[in-house]
């Protein structure tokens, strides 16, 4: 299966509201490669959740609730979205700092591609994101 992270301002669209909404679509991608990785994502695939700019952390695990669609908050066919709903709150938080120091991340999309917000993770980095965060594989 194929897994993803995907970034937000926790000031704009945290954690906490994604929880209270139950479901969400993914909307504002306005970078091709992102938009490329949206298109990708399939439903059941699992996401990170990862507050950027504050916290700067990951913070819940998502699922693709819904394939691509059209970005409903634009008429520019470029832009999709897909549905997200979340999944649980990670038992502890994943800091960008810990992903940097931890040598088995180093080639993970969020140390290379900074500022990509949404990004494809391999099972090998999930699993060593799952054992940081003291979670069980999922």
């Amino acid at each position: 299966m194929p897994y993803w992270l995907v970034k937000s301002e926790p000031f704009k669209y945290s954690w906490e509201q994604f929880v209270k909404d139950k479901k969400t679509f993914w909307d504002g991608v306005r970078n091709y490669a992102a938009r490329n990785n949206l298109k990708a994502m399939k439903k059941g695939d699992e996401v990170l959740f990862y507050h950027s700019n504050e916290g700067v952390e990951i913070v819940g695990i998502a699922k693709v609730a819904k394939e691509y669609y059209q970005d409903p908050t634009t008429v520019e066919e470029a832009w999709v979205v897909v549905d997200l709903k979340p999944v649980r709150k990670l038992n502890k938080t994943v800091t960008l700092v810990k992903v940097k120091a931890d040598k088995r991340l180093e080639n993970m999309a969020l140390v290379r591609l900074g500022r990509l917000s949404v990004q494809p993770v391999t099972a090998d980095e999930w699993k060593v994101v799952m054992e940081l965060a003291g979670e069980k594989h999922s």
